[in-house]
Formats: structure tokens, C-alpha cells, sequence
């Protein structure tokens, strides 16, 4: 977010803790991309903040979390001492989360792939209308093929972009036999290390497919503790995410921190997972 939309949307966030009853002494940011996690100090609170636009997205985010603490996930959860639900305050979305202090240093191999397979059986268990993850892949190809919403992509790299993204979300997407609901987006910023143990958060991405589609987001070595794991598809999958992830970064609208960087080192990353593919790809 720019400065005053910053500024706006953390006093949405220390407001709306402040009338539910919760202390509320200074707010530290947390993350801040289109969306904003806020600490709250002295009450332990985790705000995650958004524009209206996204209002949507928070209350499916919510959804999941309830569903999934009822069949005790590896989740983040929600603040216990307030309502379940996303508060509208000043054109801003926002919902309490427990705070969890980060411990330790990264998670081992063995231990993500264990705690996928906790939170896919959980997965398992709730029922929840989800898209399908060729649904997103589908946003990401309108964006690379609109020039208006993508001008600075060069000629070349919008081509790639455009059958990557086509011709592996067909190849993936065609066999859904085996698909089940996963997080999504379970990337390493997306698992905090806890006193709990390891907790998957930003469950707004919940969507259907394969659970290699989630493998493919975490470290290569996951994959290979996880039972079952197809490799080959894992390969194509991290292909697919990262062009999906190139895709956002050359949307005229993203604000992601060093975008300039990330933009062509998602297109670096596109290539070489490509390459990875070996020959016949997708």
C-alpha cells in the first residue's frame, strides 16, 4: 500500500481491535503488499487489512480458517476473544488472527512435507465450495493477454508467459480424478515456525486440484518425504506458479516490494523450471 492508504489502513485495524474490547497500545506492520498484517501491541493480535475490494477474499479466508479449526488443522487461527468474522471500517476489510512468535530457523524438509499431509487430510474432511485452480490460472492468462492491464511486458516474454500458462493449466488441469481442496499458496512465507509447531497462514487461496499443485510451491526437497508425490507433475506445477507469480508482477497495478527484480527473475525462474520439464513440455 502507498503511505496514506498505509496509514489509513492501519488505524482501521487498531480502531476495529480497539472497539471489540481489545487493548491496543501501537501497531506494528507486519507485511505490507495490496493487503496489510498488522501486530497489535499489547493484546497479541494479528490484523490482516484490506480494501473493500477484497472484502470477498477476507470473509472466504475466515470461512476457511473456522472450518478448518474444527478439525484441528496445522492453521493459524482466529482471535478466540472476538467474533469469527471480517469488520468493515473505513473502506477497509478487516479480521483478527492469533499472533504467533516465529521460533527457531527454517523448517526441515521432512517436517513440511509432514505437516502438508496433516493439513491435506485435514483439507479432506471439510466440506467448502472452492474454486478450482485452474480458475486463477485462467485470471493470470487475461492478465498477460491484456495489454491494457500488462503494458510493460515485452513481446516475447508475454508469449511465454501466455503458453505457459495455457498449455500447463490444460495439461494439469485435464485429470481431476485425483484432486482434493489444498491451501493454494503454501509457499515458506505462508508456514510459521511456532511454539505450536509448524502453522500454515493465508488461507484465502484455498482451491481444488492436485496436491502436487501445493508441492510445488514449497523447497524441491519436500516433495520427495511426501508418499505418493508424482515428480514429473510436481515439475510442471512449479512451472505453472511461477508464471503465475510472473504473471502478477507485471500487472500495472501490483505493489509488491522490488517488483522491478522479481519481474525478471520470475521470468528466469519460468525458463528454468521449464527446462526442468525436459523435452516434450507441458
Amino acid at each position: 500500500m502507498e503511505p496514506a492508504e498505509l496509514r489509513r489502513a492501519v488505524e482501521a485495524g487498531r480502531a476495529t481491535a480497539s472497539e471489540l474490547g481489545l487493548q491496543v497500545d501501537d501497531a506494528v506492520v507486519v507485511h505490507n503488499s495490496d493487503r496489510v498484517a498488522l501486530r497489535l501491541v499489547p493484546c497479541d493480535v494479528l490484523a490482516r487489512v484490506a480494501p473493500l475490494g477484497h472484502l470477498a477474499n477476507s470473509e472466504f479466508e475466515v470461512e476457511v480458517a473456522r472450518r478448518l479449526a474444527d478439525v484441528d488443522a496445522p492453521v493459524a487461527e482466529l482471535d478466540p476473544r472476538v467474533e469469527p468474522r471480517v469488520h468493515v471500517r473505513d473502506a477497509f476489510a478487516v479480521s483478527l488472527w492469533t499472533y504467533y512468535e516465529p521460533v527457531g530457523s527454517g523448517i526441515a524438509p521432512a517436517d513440511y512435507a509432514d505437516v502438508f499431509v496433516r493439513h491435506h487430510a485435514a483439507l479432506r474432511q471439510i466440506d467448502l465450495d472452492a474454486p478450482h485452480f485452474t480458475a486463477r490460472v485462467a485470471v493470470a492468462l487475461r492478465e498477460v493477454n491484456d495489454r491494457e492491464q500488462s503494458p510493460e511486458l515485452p513481446k516475447g516474454d508475454r508469449a511465454l508467459l501466455s503458453d505457459t500458462l495455457s498449455g500447463l493449466s490444460a495439461a494439469i488441469g485435464s485429470d481431476k480424478a485425483g484432486d482434493q481442496l489444498l491451501h493454494g499458496e503454501p509457499h515458506p512465507g505462508n508456514l510459521l515456525n511456532t511454539r505450536r509447531g509448524p502453522l500454515f497462514v493465508d488461507l484465502g487461496t484455498c482451491c481444488r486440484g492436485p496436491v502436487e499443485f501445493d508441492l510445488a510451491h514449497a523447497p524441491e526437497d519436500v516433495g520427495k518425504h511426501y508418499a505418493g508425490a508424482d515428480p514429473d507433475l510436481i515439475r510442471r506445477c512449479r512451472a505453472l506458479n511461477w508464471a503465475m507469480f510472473s504473471a502478477w508482477r507485471w500487472r500495472r497495478e501490483d505493489q509488491m516490494p522490488d517488483r522491478d527484480h522479481w519481474r525478471m527473475e520470475g521470468l528466469n525462474q519460468v525458463r528454468a523450471a521449464l527446462d526442468r520439464c525436459g523435452p516434450g513440455r507441458p
